[in-house]
């Protein structure tokens, strides 16, 4: 089995930095990589991410998908630009008073509106080597920009932002995978398995009573978000002890 070409990553760079070769022969280009992005975008909110195609894509502009290539060199690139293109506003935390705990919840809270508002994204940065825009840094500058005060090493500056970054997705993951009807279902059948066997699982049935399956509350972020930063604060107050 012929092992797959490995990707020029040099290209991607290049394409969402703006810093791609101008073609200096030919008909001048009727299309950019900003308005492929943005027509991919809407393929995916409509219709997830494994609906966006180069040459559905393509169809929108009604053009082929080789004329395409000439702008984006293929899917991975294109999904790259897409994610750069729904992140183009960066967050701007200078104006949110009161310290890091602020500005760091309301940039969860600004991630979480995106991936309310474009489900697909965590199937799209879960990518291998993914190459990350100027857009998508910028997210990343303000997260830091956001812990700059708080006195802990820059490298647990960046563990806390991965923590906080994966628990946006995976609470909107959750929320994207979640289906009504499944769950009453599986709520029906398991509260029926484990009453015909309370007595092997005394604890479990114990808190199966005490509402610990309850509904998730309207806002599923608050409270694990809110017990992260708990966390944090308790390891700054460490380090100022320190």
């Amino acid at each position: 089995m012929a092992k797959e070409k490995a990707r020029d990553l040099r290209t991607g760079i290049a394409l969402l930095w703006g810093e791609q070769e101008q073609p200096t022969r030919g008909p001048k280009p009727s299309l950019t990589p900003g308005r492929i992005a943005e027509a991919a975008v809407a393929i995916a909110d409509a219709e997830g991410l494994a609906a966006v195609s180069m040459s559905k894509v393509a169809a929108t502009f009604g053009v082929s998908a080789m004329a395409l290539y000439r702008y984006v060199p293929g899917k991975t690139e294109l999904i790259e630009l897409m994610v750069e293109f729904i992140l183009a506003e960066v967050p701007d935390l200078s104006a949110v008073a009161g310290g890091w705990r602020p500005r760091i919840t309301r940039w969860a809270r600004l991630s979480q509106q995106v991936h309310r508002a474009h489900p697909w994204l965590p199937a799209a940065v879960a990518m291998r080597r993914q190459v990350m825009g100027p857009h998508q840094l910028g997210w990343l500058d303000a997260a830091f920009a956001a812990l700059n005060g708080t006195g802990l090493p820059a490298a647990q500056q960046h563990r806390i932002f991965v923590l906080i970054a994966g628990l946006v997705r995976t609470v909107a993951q959750e929320q994207q995978d979640f289906d009504q009807a499944q769950d009453e279902e599986w709520n029906r059948l398991t509260g029926e398995l484990i009453a015909r066997h309370a007595d092997r699982f005394p604890h479990l049935t114990q808190a199966i009573a005490a509402g610990a399956f309850a509904p998730e509350p309207a806002d599923p972020l608050e409270f694990a978000l809110t017990r992260v930063l708990d966390g944090v604060e308790v390891l700054i107050d460490q380090a100022g002890r320190g």
